[in-house]
């Protein structure tokens, strides 16, 4: 499975906001400075995860991020989905063969292992991965 930048990046917020106290609220300069993560791809993704409901933001001096829920009701799986909508169901290869039986086999495989791959990321809490 590839992962975008902008979901590699997503999940590292979620990971980083997770990993701190109860009530602190974290700027997206410190977590942009503490990964590399470039500081253009910070408020796309963040406004993404807020409008999920997965992070809360406050403005202001104190202000920052904060999760929205608590870590172990949010799944890798629906981190992705924010960032990236869904999880790529490739190019169908039975239409490019004109149905052939082989290609309608592969794309059976793939759409399971796809469902599969939505399961176990489903299963997959924050907080299993912050401990």
């Amino acid at each position: 499975m590839n992962l975008s930048k902008s979901v590699t990046y997503g999940m590292i917020v979620m990971g980083h906001i997770a990993k701190q106290t109860e009530g602190r609220w974290v700027p997206a300069e410190e977590i942009a400075k503490e990964y590399s993560i470039p500081s253009d791809f910070m408020p796309k993704i963040m406004n993404q995860l807020v409008i999920a409901g997965l992070l809360l933001s406050k403005r202001g001096p104190q202000g920052g991020y904060s999760l929205a829920k608590p870590a172990k009701e949010i799944s890798l799986l629906e981190i992705i989905e924010t960032v990236e909508n869904t999880i790529k169901n490739y190019y169908e290869i039975a239409q490019h063969t004109m149905k052939q039986r082989f290609a309608v086999k592969m794309d059976e495989i793939r759409t399971k292992a796809t469902e599969q791959g939505r399961a176990i990321l489903k299963k997959a809490k924050l907080s299993d991965l912050v401990k």
